[in-house]
């Protein structure tokens, strides 16, 4: 593929201009051409007149010329195809191996694992995606949960229910294996050219579905509704698993279960392994209007057909902790993510067309390993605590409702909600209430620090009309378990901690690459005991 930057148009240009513009750039005839996309589509309004500013993926025909066309000019770079290649390794395993959980870790961990040969048996807490929808839509409507299947359990992990992201920092080349599995699995063709590409909860999950059915189909077995409830240890390996359908011998498991997965996280520190407290966050879900947003970012371009909707990651560091939106879902909605009776957890998702009136992300403040004495125990009571603090302040709104209150109220204490053109939109239903008297006086503090500090860098932030909806305690896990560069758990061959529960992702992109990076060490170590 062939990225053509920092071509500049009119407001009154479109993407054909910017098409033609690139051609020329690359002295292309347009019949070599097999596609074109707008990567990414700026404003630049510095110098009074704004102008739009493209950057063009073009894919040849024949992808061995792209190469004699990238060095046409500075402003031309050539991005090349990714590999995923793994030497099969010799030593026969004995039994299948067990991934555990089926989230984008897990799910992509398994395919590799079923495509090198080793029929994997895939084990999930919750049902299939279908079901899982179900039991989501029923809690949404009649808050009765079920701890098994709700936004955070169930096949696809918690990302199923979100904006679909597919950025990541991590930087590693096999991203874009990972695209090319999607979209091999129906996803939609611009998530390869666009530089920030999304699926939306609605696409992703025909995605996923396909991708589970693949692992089927080479042999793979997936266990719905079967929970991990402990290891089994023989000579200081793992021997088998136990789980909430009967026992497993196993030698290899790949433990991708997610960063909510706390009573699993609870049975293994029972069974002897030693966890660490991990970096991670907590504070609200921020709404205003999409077009407000788009305003502030767009200015006089606000509004334009060729503009995608308005995007925003806002950060600052207050005495020593860092303040950041994180999860910004253009035109989405608030979701109750709940997973444990008795506790409120806010998330928020987008559908692909990003339609929604309200643009919302969570605001949050980082604690960390000092915070709790280096306890993971305590870690995850503190999220718990705070859940369930939130639960009680908008119970009288109804099970599972939430507090909220605009942005103004928060930084001046008054736990006010008036709603204006911004209405809330979590699923539940919200209750006015104090926010900052449900987090420690510090944290509260910060975030509103963190605030006023996003109202100078993006006007109209704090808007009046803008309101907060707490609480978002599931940035990430809270804990990780180490492995090595083998990636094996230090303390016991045979378990290979995977993706965000284990502590080693941070997305839907970062935890499939950590999956197949787990099944490669696995793959390259072992041949199928057949072979």
């Amino acid at each position: 593929m062939i990225l053509v930057r920092d071509i500049r148009l009119p407001l009154s240009a479109g993407e054909e201009q910017a098409f033609g513009q690139a051609l020329r750039i690359l002295r292309l005839p347009l019949g070599k051409v097999r596609q074109m996309g707008v990567s990414r589509l700026s404003v630049d309004a510095r110098h009074g007149r704004p102008k739009l500013v493209y950057t063009i993926a073009v894919t040849l025909k024949n992808e061995g010329e792209e190469p004699a066309f990238a060095g046409a000019s500075p402003c031309v770079a050539l991005r090349q195809e990714p590999q995923f290649c793994i030497t099969p390794g010799i030593r026969p395993l004995e039994g299948r191996p067990v991934v555990c959980g089926l989230g984008p870790a897990g799910l992509f961990a398994a395919l590799a694992l079923a495509q090198q040969g080793f029929a994997p048996i895939v084990l999930e807490r919750g049902p299939a995606l279908e079901d899982r929808v179900r039991a989501v839509e029923h809690f949404s409507a009649t808050g009765e949960l079920d701890e098994n299947a709700n936004i955070q359990f169930g096949e696809g992990g918690a990302g199923t229910f979100s904006d679909g992201k597919l950025t990541t920092r991590i930087g590693d080349s096999l991203c874009g294996y990972v695209t090319r599995v999607f979209l091999a699995h129906g996803a939609p063709p611009e998530i390869a050219w666009q530089q920030k590409p999304h699926m939306g909860t609605d696409l992703l999950r025909g995605v996923i579905t396909s991708i589970r059915k693949e692992i089927e189909a080479l042999g793979g077995q997936v266990r719905f509704n079967t929970a991990l409830a402990g290891l089994k240890v023989q000579n200081g390996a793992l021997a088998g698993v136990s789980t909430t359908a009967g026992d497993i011998p196993c030698k290899a498991l790949v433990l991708a279960v997610g960063h909510s997965a706390r009573d699993t996280f609870e049975a293994l520190m029972d069974g002897g392994l030693a966890f660490s407290c991990k970096p991670f966050s907590v504070g609200f879900r921020a709404e205003h209007l999409q077009s407000e947003i788009e305003k502030s970012l767009y200015h006089d371009a606000a509004g334009h057909p060729a503009l995608p909707r308005g995007e925003y990651q806002l950060s600052q560091q207050v005495d020593g902790r860092g303040v950041y939106t994180f999860c910004m879902c253009p035109g989405g909605q608030v979701v109750a993510a709940a997973s444990e009776a008795g506790r409120v957890v806010t998330n928020g998702m987008s559908y692909h067309a990003r339609d929604g009136r309200n643009a919302n992300a969570a605001v949050v403040v980082g604690v960390g390993s000092e915070d709790f004495g280096g306890d993971p125990r305590r870690a995850i009571a503190f999220q718990r605590e705070l859940e369930a603090r939130a639960f009680q302040a908008g119970r009288a709104g109804g099970l599972y409702a939430a507090p909220a209150e605009n942005v103004t109220s928060f930084l001046e204490g008054e736990g006010r909600l008036r709603i204006g053109r911004v209405e809330p939109t979590y699923d539940r239903g919200v209750v006015p209430a104090d926010l900052g008297s449900l987090l420690p006086a510090g944290l509260a503090g910060a975030l509103r620090a963190g605030l006023r500090a996003f109202d100078r860098k993006l006007a109209g932030y704090a808007s009046p009309e803008a309101i907060l909806t707490g609480l978002e305690t599931r940035t990430s896990s809270p804990v990780r378990l180490a492995r090595g560069e083998t990636y094996e758990c230090t303390q016991l061959p045979g378990l290979y901690p995977c993706g965000e529960g284990a502590g080693y992702a941070g997305g839907i992109m970062s935890a499939a690459v950590d999956g197949l990076r787990v099944a490669a060490a696995i793959a390259s170590r072992y041949c199928p005991a057949g072979d």
